[in-house]
């Protein structure tokens, strides 16, 4: 448990427990389910759509599983009837827009690209305001991957935001750090660094199928206040789930 959340959460839940007194391991597990969601964050866990558009913008190390989650939450809204329409901003590579187009098919979404090589921050730019002039009522915004330790991505990570803001007219928008459930505390030092270049309004979970579980999460949460609020839990299109701190808890104890 101390590899994935850090031996002093670690400490402090298991001394949050002992401080029950539980009798039986079932008991034991309900109090680790209390005392984590206490240090949890209590912001909400629902993505806001209240935009004209809404906006969501997905980013995160190369690999975490961004591409693949901005479909399925496509997937997922325009089977609610909503309207999105996918950004597909990662201009540095030619695979990375083939592959946020592929999804887009996937979901049956309409999707503005990216050339390549060009500045990313124009092309979300002109992805609101073209789903603006069409309709659309949901922008869904992939990026490229990059890692906390280059700086000058993460700088233009945060003109990405600023530019969203900007195109927006200051409107909020979902600001979702995309993480492998695999990585364990590393992604404590990710988050770090992500937050500070562009304030994060939620992360998303992926790979939570895999033999990871993710408890680094409680880590996270913990320290910057950040909620997770999706899950990914399989490879098909339909496998998302909405992040649910007690399922996820017991998972990660039992």
């Amino acid at each position: 448990m101390g590899a994935d959340l850090g031996p002093a959460m670690a400490a402090q839940l298991a001394a949050g427990v002992r401080s029950r007194s539980p009798r039986t391991r079932d008991e034991a597990i309900e109090a680790l389910v209390a005392v984590a969601g206490a240090v949890m964050s209590k912001k909400p866990r629902e993505l806001n759509l209240s935009g004209n558009p809404a906006c969501i913008l997905f980013y995160g190390a190369n690999g975490a599983g961004k591409t693949t989650t901005a479909g399925k939450v496509a997937f997922r809204l325009r089977e609610q009837g909503r309207k999105p329409l996918i950004v597909a901003a990662d201009t540095y590579r030619a695979a990375g827009i083939e592959q946020m187009v592929a999804w887009a098919e996937r979901a049956e979404v309409p999707h503005f690209d990216g050339s390549s090589g060009a500045d990313p921050a124009s092309v979300v730019f002109d992805g609101v305001q073209m789903a603006r002039k069409r309709g659309h009522d949901v922008v869904i915004a992939d990026t490229a991957g990059r890692l906390q330790t280059q700086r000058n991505l993460l700088e233009e990570l945060g003109k990405i935001g600023r530019v969203m803001s900007k195109a927006l007219d200051d409107q909020p928008y979902e600001s979702l750090l995309v993480l492998d459930a695999v990585l364990g505390l590393a992604s404590l030092a990710q988050a770090r660094e992500f937050n500070k270049s562009i304030p994060m309004t939620g992360l998303v979970l992926a790979k939570l199928d895999s033999s990871a579980k993710g408890g680094a999460a409680i880590a996270i949460e913990a320290e910057l206040d950040v909620p997770v609020k999706l899950a990914g839990v399989g490879e098909a299109i339909e496998d998302l789930a909405q992040f649910d701190l007690g399922a996820f808890i017991r998972t990660i104890f039992n």
